[in-house]
């Protein structure tokens, strides 16, 4: 092997290892949808994210800012389940973490196919999520419509 081709691949690894390490601190915070709000403290810590809290009549918005500039809000009613949640930001979610439960509803769906990719909704028995965007620019949202708080309306999921 010669000299010029073996340096192009030590660097190729130095790169492939820096990107994968990126990824791995950069990951956002997240609850789980459906869960209780312990969830919510327990990602800002690990993720050491700041943390906004906004009380609304029937509902808590935590809003969490991670170091990569994602914002995560995590809306919890009154009885301390997460009901839904947003996010924007240069990152996607872990969708597996945040929606728990409901991530295999979301995957089937998700791997059918459809028209376009920028935009995913996916609307299934006891869960939605829209998702927009394109690289470092994405948005969206998903909630469980039977945990849903009484008088409270889907366009204040932002």
């Amino acid at each position: 092997m010669n000299p010029a081709s073996a340096k192009a691949i030590r660097v190729l690894g130095w790169l492939t290892a820096g990107v994968l390490a990126s990824q791995v601190i950069c990951l956002p915070a997240l609850a789980t949808l459906g869960e209780d709000v312990a969830t919510v403290e327990n990602d800002r810590v690990q993720m050491k994210a700041q943390l906004r809290t906004t009380s609304v009549a029937g509902y808590t918005v935590h809003e969490i800012e991670t170091p990569a500039n994602t914002i995560v809000r995590e809306y919890v009613s009154a009885s301390g389940k997460v009901f839904a949640v947003s996010w924007s930001g240069p990152l996607l979610p872990d969708f597996r973490q945040t929606l728990g439960r409901y991530f295999d509803e979301y995957n089937n769906a998700a791997s059918s196919p459809r028209a376009g990719r920028r935009h995913l909704s996916v609307e299934g028995t006891d869960l939605v999520v829209n998702s927009h965007g394109h690289m470092r620019a994405f948005y969206g949202n998903a909630y469980v419509p039977s945990l849903l708080p009484p008088n409270f309306s889907v366009a204040d999921i932002q």
